[in-house]
């Protein structure tokens, strides 16, 4: 019994490895007016959010930053989301 759940544990660990390396080659594909449930599902939540603006009665503003991966090399993504949906996509080179 020991071994199938360490087997499971091992499983686990790969599908999610492979999982979070596709949705670093998705990151390309993120446009202007997608919401942000819709990007989570395609790349998964950011490395790093920061909130530009945040009143009470007001539309949220926030930037979230992924940062580069082997499947994204040297590639700093940074989304500026308002109101949920997002209205701009920074790709900028990082060495």
């Amino acid at each position: 019994m020991r071994w199938v759940k360490s087997g499971a544990v091992a499983l686990l660990a790969l599908i999610s490895t492979l999982a979070w390396a596709v949705d670093a080659a998705e990151r390309r594909f993120i446009r202007q007016g997608m919401k942000e449930g819709e990007v989570v599902l395609r790349i998964g939540k950011p490395d790093h959010e920061t909130f530009i603006r945040n009143i009470k009665g007001e539309p949220e503003e926030k930037a979230w930053t992924y940062f580069p991966h082997p499947r994204d090399p040297q590639t700093l993504t940074i989304l500026t989301i308002k109101a949920g949906v997002v209205d701009l996509v920074e790709r900028k080179i990082s060495r």
